[in-house]
């Protein structure tokens, strides 16, 4: 098999020399390309990026596992990456997490285009966010070289927001002519509009969230909220994710799921009212750069969503019938939004 050629247009380091940028299909339309991600191939990024290149690309050849384990799955990535020649192929697509794998293998991919999807800043999601290691640590240290390294050897790098963009090039050093937004998108085999739920008089307005429950969601405001209205009969919750004993309130119009398939969770979103999107946490910097994943699954099942006030939500959603926005951090604010969408539903 001969190597792909970029006849016609600019290799990415060319046109990142003569100042050209280039859109991101650019790089893929025709090309030969191989799919890296250390995530389970299933997951919506990853998912979104393979159909992705397959739409645009002659070939792709996906090095991935479904595997749970992350140590054996990230071992057998590794092994594939060092047996595969690279010099079949023009680009090299980076999925989640490229730090697990371009500071260590870029040797294997000198001949190639790299394109990375630096979806998560790792020195931004473990010490500022999750709070794993101090800032100042030598872990922290490790983390940002690493973060900086990778961001360093991509020819393109791609972001879920502009606002996160920002942050890539202020906060981490990255070039900002190599930085292009590809906003998420849900899995719309599985989340699509459902004819709209019939409401008999009287029955309360259903309110939905789901979520991993991770510190940046605000799940911890969304349940002082709760709390706030637990008096309210005619507005009922429902919680889907693994929520800990020490947010949960024996309040009797809230009802709780430990978790659901992708498949479940959409037939409950669809019976829902109203959908909390977030990031509703007001002291984690990272959610106020980032769009919720949850709010691209409730806009393809069209459902109406509340959403923290921030650029990042900013520049995709307009506020309007179907989308509110609500000061981060404060679980006030928040019930008394949840409290004038629920009156107009009910209208």
């Amino acid at each position: 098999m001969k190597r792909g050629n970029y006849s016609g247009q600019l290799t990415a380091k060319a046109a990142f020399r003569s100042g050209k940028k280039l859109e991101l299909e650019q790089y893929i339309k025709g090309k030969r390309t191989v799919f890296i991600t250390t995530k389970n191939t299933d997951y919506i990024r990853n998912d979104q990026e393979i159909k992705l290149l397959r739409a645009s690309a002659a070939e792709v050849k996906v090095i991935g596992s479904l595997n749970k384990s992350y140590f054996w799955r990230i071992l057998k990535i590794y092994a594939e990456i060092l047996v595969t020649n690279f010099r079949k192929y023009d680009t090299v697509f980076i999925g989640f997490a490229p730090q697990a794998v371009l500071p260590f293998l870029r040797f294997k991919f000198r001949k190639n285009v790299i394109i990375e999807d630096f979806f998560i800043s790792f020195f931004d999601t473990l010490c500022c966010d999750r709070k794993k290691f101090k800032e100042d640590s030598l872990a922290g240290k490790l983390l940002m070289a690493l973060d900086r390294r990778t961001l360093q050897l991509g020819d393109v790098v791609i972001c879920d927001t502009k606002a996160h963009g920002r942050y890539f090039t202020e906060g981490l050093g990255c070039d900002p002519e190599k930085l292009r937004v590809l906003y998420l998108n849900a899995d719309d085999s599985i989340y699509y509009p459902r004819p709209e739920r019939k409401r008999n008089p009287g029955d309360p307005v259903q309110v939905l969230y789901f979520g991993s429950i991770l510190p940046l969601q605000g799940v911890g405001v969304i349940m002082q909220a709760a709390a706030l209205l637990k008096d309210r009969k005619d507005i009922h919750f429902e919680i889907i994710g693994p929520l800990p004993e020490k947010y949960r309130t024996d309040a009797d119009n809230v009802t709780y799921h430990s978790w659901l398939t992708q498949n479940e969770l959409a037939e409950h979103i669809a019976a829902s009212d109203l959908c909390l999107a977030g990031h509703f946490a007001g002291d984690i910097e990272k959610a106020k750069r980032t769009i919720p994943g949850k709010a691209y699954i409730y806009e393809a099942m069209g459902k109406p969503m509340i959403l923290g006030e921030n650029a990042a939500n900013r520049e995709r959603y307009t506020e309007g019938k179907d989308i509110r926005f609500v000061k981060m951090g404060d679980p006030a604010a928040l019930a008394e939004a949840i409290v004038k969408a629920c009156d107009e539903i009910r209208i």
